[in-house]
C-alpha cells in the first residue's frame, strides 16, 4: 500500500499568517493562534502562530514530503513603529490598504535581492510578489477604515543564510538568506515545479546579464567538467529535467546552449527521454544493438545491462560516442523547434577506466 504523501504550504503563506497575527493583536487586540490565510485559489489555509513577546510573533513551516529545505525552520515577525536599525542595507517593500502602511524588511536569515532578471527589483527583500499580495490582501481585513498606521515589519528565517547555502541564492543575487516565495501557497509533494522555477529564475538572471551562452548540465561529472571550461555564472544544472529546461529558453534571448551529460543520459535523451531520471525508463538497449550495427561496431556477445558493459567491450567507443552525441543533438533540436536560432552544443562525458 502507497504512502499518501503530505502537502504542506510556502514559505509565502507563512509570513502572511505573520503579517495577520501581528497586525490582528497590535491594531484589534485580537490574539489568535491559528491564522487563516486566503490562498491565490481562493482556498483556506490554518497556519499556527506562536506569540514570542510584544509585537513579535512566528511560526514553524508545515513538514511536507517535498524536497524542500525550508521545511521545518522557524520564520519570525517583528512589528515596530519606527524603521529597523542595524540591518542589512535595502529598500523596503511597501503595501497599502485603505488606513495601514506597512513597510517591509529582510532581518536574518531572509536575503535581499543584488541582481537584475528575478520577480523583485535590487536591493528590495527577496519577498515575491505573490506573498506580497496575500499579505496586503490579510491586511486589508484587519483595516479599520479609520484610524490611520504606519507600521514596519521585520521577517526573519532561523539559520537562513546557513539553509541558503543549499539553494541557488547566492547565484541569482539574492544574498543574507533564504527567499520569501510561493506562487499558489502551496507545496506539492514531490513535484517538479520548484527545480524547474530555479531553472527559470537562473535563465532570468544570467540573461538580465547580457549573456548569450548558457551551459546546461546534468550530474556532478558534468558540473565538474563545466566549471572547467566555462565561467560559473553561465552554468545551470537541470537535473533530470531537459525537455523543460529547453522549453524555457523560448521565451529567451540566447543564441548559445551547451549541453554536457554522461553517455548514459545523453544515450536516454538520444532515445527521446524528455526526463533522464531512472523513474521514467531505462536505456533501451535493443535500440543501443541497432545503432552498432548501423555504424559497423561489433556487438559484445554478451548480453549488457549498462551503457559502461558496452564500452568496455566494444574497441571503437569513440565512434559510439559520437554517434550518440549526434543522435542527441539533433533530439535537442526537433524539441527546441520553436521559432528562433539557438546554437546547441552536446558534449557527452565518458571516463574509461
Amino acid at each position: 500500500m502507497n504512502k499518501k504523501l503530505r502537502s504542506g504550504y510556502t514559505t509565502g503563506t507563512h509570513a502572511t499568517a505573520l503579517v495577520g497575527a501581528v497586525l490582528s493583536d497590535y491594531i484589534h487586540q485580537k490574539r489568535a493562534t491559528t491564522i487563516e490565510v486566503e490562498l491565490p485559489n481562493q482556498e483556506k489555509a490554518n497556519i499556527v502562530t506562536y506569540k514570542e513577546k510584544e509585537r513579535v510573533y512566528s511560526t514553524i513551516k508545515v513538514d511536507n514530503d517535498d524536497l524542500d529545505v525550508t521545511k521545518g525552520c522557524k520564520i519570525s515577525l517583528e512589528l515596530s513603529l519606527l524603521a529597523p536599525m542595524q540591518i542589512k542595507p535595502q529598500t523596503p517593500s511597501i503595501i497599502r490598504t485603505h488606513s495601514i502602511t506597512l513597510y517591509i524588511y529582510a532581518g536574518d536569515g531572509v536575503g535581499v535581492v543584488t541582481k537584475k532578471g528575478l520577480k523583485i527589483a535590487p536591493n528590495y527583500p527577496a519577498i515575491n510578489p505573490t506573498p506580497l499580495l496575500m499579505m496586503q490582501s490579510i491586511s486589508s481585513k484587519i483595516d479599520t477604515h479609520t484610524k490611520r498606521y504606519e507600521l514596519h515589519l521585520l521577517f526573519s528565517i532561523k539559520d537562513g543564510e546557513e539553509i541558503a547555502k543549499s539553494t541557488a541564492n547566492a547565484k541569482v543575487g539574492v544574498v543574507g538568506g533564504l527567499s520569501i516565495l510561493g506562487t499558489k501557497g502551496i507545496v506539492k509533494p514531490i513535484s517538479a515545479t520548484a527545480y524547474i522555477d530555479s531553472i527559470a529564475t537562473e535563465l532570468s538572471v544570467l540573461e538580465a546579464s547580457g549573456a548569450k551562452e548558457v551551459v546546461f548540465t546534468l550530474g556532478n561529472s558534468a558540473l565538474d567538467r563545466a566549471k572547467e571550461q566555462y565561467d560559473d555564472s553561465s552554468i545551470i544544472e537541470i537535473g533530470n529535467f531537459v525537455y523543460d529546461a529547453l522549453q524555457l529558453l523560448e521565451a529567451t534571448g540566447f543564441t548559445k546552449v551547451i549541453f554536457i551529460t554522461s553517455i548514459a543520459k545523453m544515450t536516454k535523451v538520444a532515445q527521446g527521454c524528455k526526463n533522464t531520471h531512472n523513474r521514467f525508463g531505462g536505456i533501451d538497449f535493443e535500440r543501443v544493438d541497432r545503432w552498432l550495427e548501423e555504424s559497423n561496431i561489433q556487438k559484445p556477445k554478451e548480453r549488457y545491462a549498462t551503457l559502461k558493459g558496452v564500452l568496455e567491450y566494444i574497441t571503437e567507443s569513440d565512434k559510439f560516442i559520437d554517434l550518440v552525441t549526434k543522435r542527441a543533438s539533433k533530439q535537442i533540436e526537433e524539441w527546441s523547434s520553436f521559432d528562433k536560432s539557438i546554437e546547441f552544443r552536446v558534449i557527452t562525458l565518458y571516463k574509461k577506466v
